[in-house]
């Protein structure tokens, strides 16, 4: 079974945890579930992923920290935007032989190239009042132009930082969709333990209504002479031993109950009951197979991918410090005074050098930036035979886990017919009390491996899922970013 759900993150300043919307199937809300007194909660395992994507808090606070990194890849994007910028000033002067009266306005324009070139412009309005000289007015205009020809020429350098940052978006997209499939799966193994704890309570209840009416069994025979009156207390012991069970499946219930309302983000008052039904199907896939969607699908690895990205192009900007700096510079001014109406006004281009004496940091950074992709390599290399393994066992214990579940199936099936047996060979006198209750103690633990067979076939699922990056798509579960 899986469930369509879509999460979007929505930039709203009033209140970011509105930034989780889901969509079909609608579920019944946190605070319904906790309203309800004493009744039981009846829960789908598509219902139980469905409240974890939406309240589970590791997924909230993902959401809630996706909001300031789009904001920085925003002023990443943003470098080579116009840079706009508003200075004023107002001055009041008293000095031993006159009063100044001073304001002063300079806006000012910066922009940078995907080339590197800089151009700056920028214009200043002085208005002066002093009691000897009355007012005087003077205003000017400045062009500069700066293009590197060495450290920090060209697009690749310039476009450094922009780069990086789409790679950390990238890595961040990837660490989202990690952090939700582990919720899915965390979700998924809760529920199941929820189920197994049922069943388990099922199976002890059973065998203890079985006990129950042995003894019944027991004291009939014992009225009608085929049985010595001390056998009964075998059967009596038997339902003593179940009902000291009982009470520890009940208590495993209750934990499984806190663990999965836990994962849920719900009162933990809350009475969940997993109403699912356990179905195993077999699921063919080879190694190849797997390896091949892991390569392109596992968030790990695909993480460590984008690092030795971001560790070439640190590399790359660590080599371009090595330079001189040497840049062309070039501009313009002109500048107006009033009331004596000078007009001044200044051009010039050239080269500027400027070149470091004794700077070990920029050599540092370089000897830092190699060592970091050697080491990223190495890190890549192990992630990729991690992975390889990972996929390897993940594929090898789901085929084990089938050939188990047939085992146990046809165990369960003899165990219930061995008991039915016995108790036939008991009513005609062939067989002992001790035997039927050793073969009832059989028949359990046959339902017991049976159960737990089937759930760790089902987990094993979850885990090759997890291991290929395959469990959003499995759940049908969108993240629109």
């Amino acid at each position: 079974m899986t469930c369509a759900w879509s999460f979007s993150l929505l930039a709203v300043a009033d209140n970011y945890s509105q930034s989780f919307q889901s969509s079909q199937p609608q579920t019944r809300s946190v605070s319904a579930l906790s309203a309800l007194q004493g009744e039981t909660v009846d829960l789908e395992l598509a219902d139980a992923i469905g409240l974890a994507l939406r309240d589970n808090r590791a997924i909230r606070s993902a959401y809630l920290e996706r909001v300031t990194q789009k904001f920085d890849l925003r002023v990443a994007r943003d470098q080579f935007a116009p840079q706009l910028s508003l200075k004023a000033r107002y001055l009041g002067n008293r000095t031993h032989a006159d009063r100044m009266r001073q304001a002063q306005l300079t806006p000012s324009a910066s922009l940078l190239t995907p080339y590197g070139t800089r151009i700056g412009l920028d214009w200043t309005y002085d208005h002066a009042r002093t009691g000897r000289a009355g007012r005087q007015y003077r205003d000017g205009a400045n062009l500069m132009i700066i293009q590197p020809l060495l450290r920090g020429a060209g697009r690749d350098i310039t476009s450094a930082p922009l780069r990086q940052a789409q790679l950390a978006e990238q890595l961040n997209r990837l660490a989202l969709r990690d952090e939700v499939a582990q919720v899915i799966t965390r979700t998924v193994t809760q529920y199941r333990d929820l189920l197994r704890a049922q069943e388990r309570l099922r199976i002890t209840e059973d065998a203890l209504a079985r006990a129950r009416r042995w003894v019944q069994v027991n004291l009939a025979l014992i009225a009608a002479g085929r049985m010595p009156a001390f056998e009964v207390v075998q059967a009596e012991a038997e339902v003593a031993s179940q009902e000291l069970a009982r009470e520890g499946s009940r208590n495993r219930l209750y934990q499984s109950r806190l663990a999965l309302a836990q994962v849920l983000a719900v009162d933990l008052a809350t009475p969940l009951r997993a109403v699912e039904r356990l179905r195993a199907e077999q699921q063919p896939l080879s190694i190849e197979q797997a390896m091949a969607r892991a390569e392109m699908l596992q968030p790990a690895y695909l993480m460590q991918q984008v690092a030795g990205e971001q560790a070439t192009i640190a590399l790359q900007v660590a080599r371009d410090a090595q330079w001189w700096d040497l840049s062309l510079v070039g501009g313009a001014s002109q500048s107006r005074e009033r009331p004596a109406d000078r007009v001044a006004w200044e051009q010039y281009l050239g080269f500027e050098l400027v070149i470091p004496i004794g700077d070990l940091s920029r050599r540092q950074s370089l000897v830092q930036a190699e060592v970091a992709v050697q080491i990223q390599r190495l890190s890549l290399a192990e992630s990729h035979q991690q992975l390889q393994r990972d996929v390897s066992s993940a594929v090898r214990d789901l085929e084990a886990g089938w050939r188990q579940l047939g085992i146990a199936d046809r165990a369960l099936e003899l165990s219930r017919r061995k008991l039915e047996i016995e108790q036939e060979k008991l009513a005609a006198g062939r067989s002992s009390n001790f035997q039927v209750l050793s073969f009832e103690s059989d028949l359990r633990q046959a339902q017991s491996t049976q159960l737990d067979t089937t759930i760790d076939y089902l987990d094993a699922q979850v885990v090759l899922d997890q291991v290929l990056g395959t469990t959003l798509e499995r759940w049908d579960v969108a993240l629109h970013d």
